[in-house]
């Protein structure tokens, strides 16, 4: 009797490698299949780096973002894996020789795990590596995962991708524990439900969700605008978990860029005036026509937003937001009232903030094609963060399509 399991996700995966365009959205679909399938908790892609003989976690089905991980080959239980090409079956870690070898990677574990190689007809080059089933795992789970991870492996293989991820950067932001809180009529809500999050400096970070998943809620923790109810945020190294209005109102006004998706431009102000208005506030402010140059519209800084389309609008936006050369911009569903085309140049501007500032991102959207051109793409859901994956070749803007 056929698995329906092994049919279900060998379709899907297959489905998805031939419409995808960018390898790293297979992987953690993939990842997402397969633990559906084998109803596990957590998924984990490990790729080997042959240059520097290391392992790195690039993809995540987990809480646990351990993208940017990395451990020798030669010293950790994964690269046993790998080097071996043997698949492995541990139902119990907690005495399993095996894995109580290897301290840095019992944590990882839980109480069970299913370790697969990523094989190609040449070599392995990484490792699938699935933790907490409900129940055991068998030999019908390892054959599931090693079926798909020959697919997963031959598209890698065929896009000829190395993946390397930089583990000597400093977190900008951590966060670490964040719940939010609040009453909703005379029920409390839990809107962020324990969330551990680095954010590197000069990145491009995507956090994508369905509504109500607390996206936005995330975007105004990090900006100052609301305060959690439990956990710590660090900025820089500094804790900001409990900032005075003092703190707070600095931090706005020389940290943080925002974008909005209703573009909140003062009506009575031409564009350039309401750059210009940020800039008097900012301690050490761009030009102000220069930035509006920057984003396009050098020769419109006399009209006023009436007189603006929706895209030059959001352009002055994110003009007001680079004036004051933060360090971090947050833009939330910046291309969500926008046509494609105009979108599409909405997003080539942040593109060209990120590579030639090296300003951190954090872009909140609905838009799972937008996520393609990040350096990082997290989902959220029911406040917990679900996966997480490192795009090792974000694509550039003018080539998404949605």
């Amino acid at each position: 009797m056929v698995d329906t399991r092994y049919v279900n996700a060998m379709w899907q995966i297959m489905n998805e490698i031939k419409n995808a365009n960018q390898l790293e959205s297979v992987l953690s679909f993939g990842l997402e299949v397969l633990c559906e399938q084998l109803q596990c908790e957590e998924g984990y892609v490990w790729m080997l780096y042959q240059k520097d003989e290391r392992i790195y976690a690039v993809a995540c089905q987990s809480e646990n973002d351990l993208t940017g991980t990395s451990f020798p080959l030669q010293q950790s239980f994964i690269g046993n894996v790998i080097q071996s090409g043997e698949s492995l079956i541990l139902n119990q870690v907690e005495t399993d020789a095996r894995a109580t070898s290897d301290k840095d990677f019992l944590p990882i574990l839980g109480h069970n795990a299913l370790l697969v190689p990523l094989r190609t007809p040449n070599q392995v080059i990484g490792c699938l590596l699935f933790v907490n089933k409900h129940g055991a795992f068998d030999e019908e789970d390892q054959k599931l995962a090693e079926n798909c991870g020959a697919l997963l492996a031959l598209d890698i293989e065929d896009k000829g991708i190395s993946f390397v991820v930089d583990t000597t950067r400093t977190p900008l932001i951590s966060l670490r524990g964040v719940e939010k809180e609040f009453m909703s009529g005379e029920e409390m809500r839990r809107i962020l439900n324990g969330i551990d999050l680095d954010i590197y400096e000069g990145e491009l970070l995507v956090v994508l969700g369905e509504s109500g998943c607390g996206k936005s809620t995330l975007l105004n923790i990090i900006g100052g605008m609301d305060k959690m109810t439990n956990g710590t945020l660090t900025i820089e190294g500094k804790d900001f978990s409990n900032p005075s209005e003092k703190e707070l109102t600095e931090y706005r006004r020389d940290y943080i860029g925002f974008i909005f998706q209703s573009y909140n431009l003062m009506p009575n102000l031409s564009a350039l005036e309401n750059i210009e208005f940020i800039a008097e506030v900012s301690k050490k402010p761009l030009d102000s026509q220069e930035v509006l140059e920057m984003v396009g519209l050098g020769d419109r800084g006399n009209r006023y937003p009436s007189a603006m389309s929706g895209g030059q609008q959001q352009r002055v936006c994110i003009a007001r937001a680079i004036v004051k050369d933060p360090k971090i911009i947050l833009a939330d569903e910046p291309t969500a009232a926008l046509d494609f085309t105009t979108g599409q140049g909405v997003l080539k501007v942040i593109e060209n903030i990120v590579k030639e500032h090296h300003t951190t991102v954090i872009m909140v959207t609905h838009n799972v094609e937008i996520a393609k051109m990040a350096n990082r793409v997290i989902k959220l859901k029911s406040g917990k963060i679900s996966s997480i994956r490192v795009n090792a070749n974000p694509l550039p803007a003018e080539s998404l399509s949605w």
